[in-house]
């Protein structure tokens, strides 16, 4: 299955739109930011229904975060709780359980209220290498992080607090 959301624009991780740099962290705070993409999680967990359903696996897990994060509607507890009744009213399996009196599908969401410096530790403690991943929004074009958009301060900000090294903090 190919999925290129690049289709849909309007962002600045999909679109020609310049993405934000050296912004305040009240000014992170400040609206929905260009880098939200339009209805990306709504997509990826209908995907995830549907597989999910076929596959009968009862549980859908996402990564969405609603502390420490960019303002994205998507990522917020709201929108899982509100995701997670849709599932069960648009599938089989959902109808079919709801009927039983129990869930057919649910929508686990376990970083959504753990702060960023809580998602690091709990990382570190299930053996995350972390020199492997960036969460960089305009990475150079060898891949390196940018160290200025809002993604790459709040990583650096997130280790900070966690106590931790970010290793790819140091290769700029």
């Amino acid at each position: 299955m190919s999925l290129d959301l690049r289709a849909f624009g309007g962002s600045a991780l999909t679109a020609d739109i310049d993405v934000p740099k050296d912004r305040s962290g009240s000014s992170m705070g400040d609206g929905i930011p260009v880098t939200y993409v339009p209805a990306r999680n709504l997509i990826f967990l209908s995907i995830a229904m549907g597989l999910a359903e076929v596959r009968r696996a009862g549980d859908i897990f996402i990564g969405v975060n609603a502390v420490d994060y960019s303002g994205y509607p998507d990522c917020r507890p709201e929108f899982v709780e509100s995701f997670q009744r849709t599932a069960n009213l648009a599938t089989k399996v959902g109808v079919d359980a709801l009927g039983a009196g129990r869930l057919g599908l649910r929508i686990e969401a376990p970083l959504v209220n753990l702060s960023k410096a809580q998602i690091i530790r709990l990382g570190r403690g299930l053996g995350v290498d972390y020199s492997l991943t960036h969460s960089c929004y305009d990475p150079d074009p060898s891949g390196q992080p940018c160290g200025r958009c809002d993604s790459c301060v709040l990583r650096r900000e997130g280790f900070a607090a966690a106590g931790m090294n970010d290793q790819q903090s140091e290769i700029r």
